[in-house]
C-alpha cells in the first residue's frame, strides 16, 4: 500500500478538523446532507459529462494505483540486471538471453528482450517500445486530467451550494437566529468543495503524473539498455549509460555501493 496517500488524507483531515474545533466550529455542522450531495454528487456528474465513458470506468482502477504500491521496477535494480544480461549476450550471443527472460517479469522488458532475441534491428525495437510508452503515457495523462478536472469543478459548486443555501434562508427572514443558522449552513458547501478540490482532487492528480513519469523514465531506460545490448556495448559502459537515469546524489551513492560490494566479493 502506497502509504503516503493515507498519511497524507489523515494528515489534512486532522489539521482541518482540528483548526476549525480551535476556531469554535462545531463539527456537527458538517453533517448537512444537500452540501454532500451538491459537492460530492455533483462533481462525479460534472466529470462524467467531461469524460467520455472509456475514461470514466477506468476511475477504479486509479484510485487503485494511488493506494497500492508502486510495482514499476527500480532504477537501481534493473542497472545491475541489464549489466548482468549484457555479460551473457557478449559471452554467449544474444540468443543466450532466452533462458533469461523467463524469469523476468515486467511485460515490457520481457516484450523487449523477446524483441531483440528475435533478431529484430535496433530501429524496429525503438520504434515498437516507444510507440507503446507514448501510449501508456497518454492514458496515465487522461487518468490523471480527471482528477484535475474534478479540482477545478468541485470549488464551484461549492459556490453554487453556498448560494443555493443564502437563496433558501433570505426567503424567509422572519426568524434571525434560524437566519443566522441557515447561513451557516450555506457556507458547508464551499468547505467540502475547496477541502475537495485542493485536498484531495488536485493531489491525487498530482501523484498520478509524478508515478505515471517515473514509469516512463524507467521504459526509456529499458530501451537504451536492450538497445546497447543488441549493439554489442561492454557492461561497464552500460552501466555507465543507465546510471544517467539516476540524479547526481543518488549515482554516487550506486557506484559507491557497487565498488564495496565488488572489496568485499574480492576479499571473500
Amino acid at each position: 500500500m502506497d502509504k503516503t496517500s493515507l498519511f497524507g488524507i489523515i494528515l489534512a483531515l486532522v489539521g482541518v478538523f482540528v483548526g476549525m474545533i480551535l476556531k469554535g466550529v462545531s463539527l456537527s455542522s458538517l453533517f448537512n446532507i444537500p452540501a454532500l450531495l451538491i459537492i460530492f454528487i455533483g462533481t462525479a456528474g460534472a466529470v462524467t459529462i467531461a469524460f467520455p465513458a472509456r475514461d470514466i470506468k477506468n476511475v477504479p482502477k486509479l484510485f487503485g494505483i494511488l493506494f497500492k504500491e508502486d510495482k514499476t521496477p527500480k532504477i537501481e535494480e534493473l542497472i545491475p540486471l541489464f549489466v548482468d544480461l549484457a555479460t551473457v549476450a557478449r559471452r554467449e550471443g544474444l540468443l543466450a538471453l532466452e533462458s533469461k527472460i523467463s524469469d523476468i517479469e515486467d511485460p515490457f522488458l520481457k516484450n523487449g528482450l523477446n524483441l531483440a532475441v528475435d533478431g529484430q534491428t535496433q530501429e524496429f525495437i525503438r520504434d515498437v517500445m516507444t510507440e507503446e510508452t507514448s501510449v501508456m503515457e497518454e492514458r496515465h495523462q487522461i487518468g490523471a486530467s480527471i482528477f484535475t478536472q474534478a479540482g477545478t469543478y468541485a470549488p464551484t459548486l461549492g459556490v453554487l451550494g453556498a448560494v443555493v443555501g443564502l437563496i433558501a434562508a433570505l426567503a424567509d427572514m422572519s426568524n434571525m437566529d434560524t437566519l443566522g443558522h441557515a447561513i451557516s449552513a450555506a457556507f458547508v458547501a464551499t468547505l467540502f468543495g475547496i477541502f475537495s478540490g485542493y485536498v484531495l482532487w488536485h493531489p491525487f492528480a498530482n501523484k498520478l503524473k509524478r508515478k505515471s513519469k517515473y514509469e516512463v523514465k524507467v521504459r526509456y531506460l529499458m530501451i537504451e539498455g536492450i538497445l546497447s545490448i543488441v549493439e554489442g556495448q561492454a557492461p561497464n559502459i552500460i552501466e555507465r549509460k543507465l546510471a544517467s537515469f539516476l540524479p547526481v546524489h543518488e549515482r554516487e551513492k550506486f557506484f559507491s555501493e557497487g565498488e564495496k560490494n565488488n572489496e568485499e566479493k574480492a576479499s571473500a
